[in-house]
């Protein structure tokens, strides 16, 4: 375990410490002064249209007893109305926010779990620290914090935790780099290579490459953990498995972990797993394939950090998602929704698309939004939505936004009737084409990238 003093910044980031106690501990790092408690410490971030640094008197009146800023100038006046507080200047706070969180991460021996994919990070997480749980007080990247600001801040935030699952991002290739380096994860999980993010990055090749960044920052003696069914990984895993500690999962590819004799259901699925010569049977109380793919993630970990197998089970039995993922709510008319529009690519889409295929519902309706980040690619992979809306035997497809047409235009060229398919440029039609057609028992899926806000959508049509 180790603080973060005020003088930290100075040797490490050649801050200016304008006021306070060079001894003081730093804790519960914020950059929202919305966010600020008494005691915390508030990181003042520039960005292109807001700069955070310009609202230090905010933080401090809602309770901040230290403010980092970056290079800004503050009057004799100001100085002296804080001067019980610690004010602490940096030439770039993200990068100071970065270097802290290097010299935090140093002082602890612990298991570090880092985790990339171009689809199922966040449940995967959730999913691991759930596992982790079992035996270790587990620290887990909050909400979608698995950027060059959000991973520092975890880092940051680490206590006396006994464990840290950390989920790491990108758009571009050098990113995961940088967080790697920060996180120095003692295990990888790598979950998949899709297509989101491939407007930047040009090819799912190249994608795999950013991905695999993720094993720069890892311990000499660190282990990979890869899904062997994605066609990508499998064939790094061909290539590399007699050079790298590389331990495999899957259902469909020959893995060390593998999931045999899959039942679904309406809230789940349940699946047989064979451990050194044992038998057990695993649970999983959220709907789709992808799910199970993402806990034997988790089973790896737990396997590799000692976790018995009934507290791993346990831990996939009990793990919560993160809001807006595949969360399951109660509709309008006795209806189910199916709450996923955090972000969308085509890799997500199927899998929900195969979810809602395997229903009982009434009518399976797929509420789908425009997929962005697609570069040249962006018709093709909506069209390949549209393959999966047909190929799941979807009864009602409504979508909003210009590119996702190609998802109706395909759909009904393979065969949908036309009188079941519904588009429209704007949510409030949307909205009140559900609103008309909801019946009881009915499964709605609501789904798209983030920035189509389609919990609009979900608001109007949940009890």
């Amino acid at each position: 375990m180790r603080d973060i003093k005020v003088k930290d910044f100075i040797t490490i980031c050649n801050a200016k410490v304008l006021s306070g106690d060079k001894e003081e501990i730093l804790e519960n790092f914020k950059k929202d002064t919305r966010d600020i408690k008494e005691g915390d410490t508030y990181i003042g971030i520039k960005g292109e249209k807001f700069d955070g640094n310009l609202f230090f008197d905010k933080a401090f009146e809602n309770g901040a007893k230290a403010c980092i800023l970056e290079d800004i100038e503050i009057e004799k006046s100001t100085l002296e109305k804080y001067k019980e507080k610690i004010i602490i200047v940096v030439e770039n706070t993200i990068k100071a926010m970065q270097e802290i969180a290097k010299y935090k991460r140093d002082g602890y021996d612990i298991p570090v779990i880092g985790l990339t994919g171009s689809v199922g990070k966040t449940s995967t997480k959730d999913i691991i620290a759930s596992v982790m749980s079992k035996k270790y007080k587990t620290l887990k990247t909050l909400g979608n914090y698995n950027n060059h600001i959000g991973v520092p801040l975890t880092i940051l935030s680490l206590k006396d935790h006994q464990s840290a699952v950390i989920e790491m991002g990108m758009n571009h290739e050098g990113e995961i780099r940088v967080l790697t380096k920060i996180a120095k994860p003692t295990m990888c999980v790598i979950t998949n290579v899709g297509t989101a993010h491939i407007e930047y990055l040009g090819t799912r090749e190249n994608i795999l490459k950013a991905k695999l960044e993720i094993i720069e920052g890892m311990k000499e003696d660190g282990l990979i953990i890869i899904n062997n069914d994605n066609d990508l990984l499998h064939k790094w895993y061909m290539e590399n498995k007699n050079s790298k500690n590389i331990m495999t999962y899957g259902i469909e590819n020959q893995s060390d972990i593998m999931a045999k004799n899959i039942r679904f259901d309406d809230n789940g699925s349940t699946f047989e797993l064979n451990v050194d010569g044992k038998k057990y049977e695993v649970r999983i109380n959220v709907g789709g394939k992808h799910f199970i793919s993402n806990s034997l993630a988790g089973i790896c970990v737990g396997i590799k950090n000692d976790i018995p197998m009934e507290e791993i089970i346990k831990g996939i039995s009990e793990f919560e998602l993160t809001k807006k993922r595949m969360e399951i709510k109660k509709g309008i008319n006795e209806s189910t929704i199916i709450n996923d529009c955090y972000n969308a690519n085509y890799d997500s889409m199927n899998a929900a698309l195969e979810y809602l295929g395997i229903t009982k519902a009434n009518k399976k309706i797929a509420v789908l939004g425009d997929m962005l980040e697609l570069g040249k690619e962006e018709k093709n992979l909506h069209e390949k939505v549209g393959e999966s809306v047909y190929k799941n035997n979807i009864d009602i497809l409504i979508t909003v936004g210009k590119a996702s047409k190609n998802i109706a235009n395909k759909a009904k060229e393979l065969g949908m009737d036309e009188k079941r398919i519904f588009t429209y440029e704007e949510k409030e039609e949307a909205i009140k084409k559900l609103q008309n057609i909801i019946e009881k028992n009915d499964y709605i899926l609501i789904k798209a990238s983030n920035s189509m806000h389609f919990d609009e959508i979900t608001e109007k049509i949940v009890i």
